[in-house]
């Protein structure tokens, strides 16, 4: 049998380049689906390295175009897809703004991304995953849906939409043993340089949080992990939380 196949967006840079290369420790064959096609050629090259198999594809999520092409190309390149990671997000530029101030073309780019981006990779995907007898979609939104975080009412409209568009997929994809879940993180510290990382920010964050360090992308990889395995085959429609203990529900 050969081995699972996954496409990872945004894994050029962050979080979603952890994931990959956690998957590829898994064993999946794993594509990069980034718009910076040089940095995920990089990580394809790390995963290469270190025994696994990758290739990558320059994607645009908010072009229904390339999210096609990204999932043919896995199908050509690997013969079947089960695992989709929809982690291609716009957040590291932002910056904080009261409601009234977001100009509408910020507010149409970010949920273009953020919840296009995400439906157009989801319905791209179906057709070969139904191929494959099932899989496995991992939706990444965010805590701020959960604690509606000031100064960024697009960002979190945008991820509370993927917490909605995570659960009706899961009712209508059940029947062909495909699995729909989502992961909100906190706050995590990456390599990447964010206008949200503001002086304080992170002091602020561990005095609401219940485990009293920072988060990091090594953080979340476990339970990508499980969400792709067959350990959560009976698992779907749920919005999990991995944010130290910040947010309940």
């Amino acid at each position: 049998m050969n081995s699972p196949v996954a496409i990872v967006t945004g894994a050029a840079r962050g979080i979603g380049r952890a994931f990959a290369l956690r998957l590829a420790q898994d064993g999946f064959r794993v594509v990069i689906a980034d718009l910076n096609i040089d940095q995920a050629e990089s990580v394809c090259a790390e995963i290469m390295a270190a025994g696994g198999t990758a290739s990558a594809i320059r994607t645009d999520v908010s072009s229904e175009a390339d999210c096609i092409a990204s999932v043919a190309h896995t199908v050509d390149a690997y013969g079947r897809l089960d695992v989709l990671v929809n982690d291609a997000a716009l957040f590291a530029d932002l910056v904080r703004r009261p409601l009234w101030e977001v100009d509408v073309a910020e507010w149409d780019r970010v949920f273009a991304i953020n919840v296009r981006g995400t439906f157009l990779m989801m319905k791209a995907a179906i057709a070969a995953m139904r191929q494959a007898g099932g899989g496995s979609i991992i939706n990444m939104s965010s805590n701020t849906f959960l604690s509606g975080i000031a100064g960024f009412a697009h960002y979190v409209a945008s991820k509370g939409a993927v917490v909605g568009l995570t659960r009706s997929a899961a009712r209508e994809l059940g029947e062909f043993s495909i699995r729909v879940n989502c992961i909100m993180p906190g706050l995590t510290r990456t390599e990447v340089s964010r206008a949200v990382d503001e002086p304080g920010r992170y002091e602020q964050l561990l005095r609401s949080q219940s485990i009293k360090r920072v988060g990091t992308p090594d953080d979340l990889i476990g339970t990508v992990s499980c969400l792709a395995s067959s350990a959560s085959q009976f698992m779907t429609g749920q919005a999990l939380t991995v944010d130290g203990g910040n947010s309940f529900h």
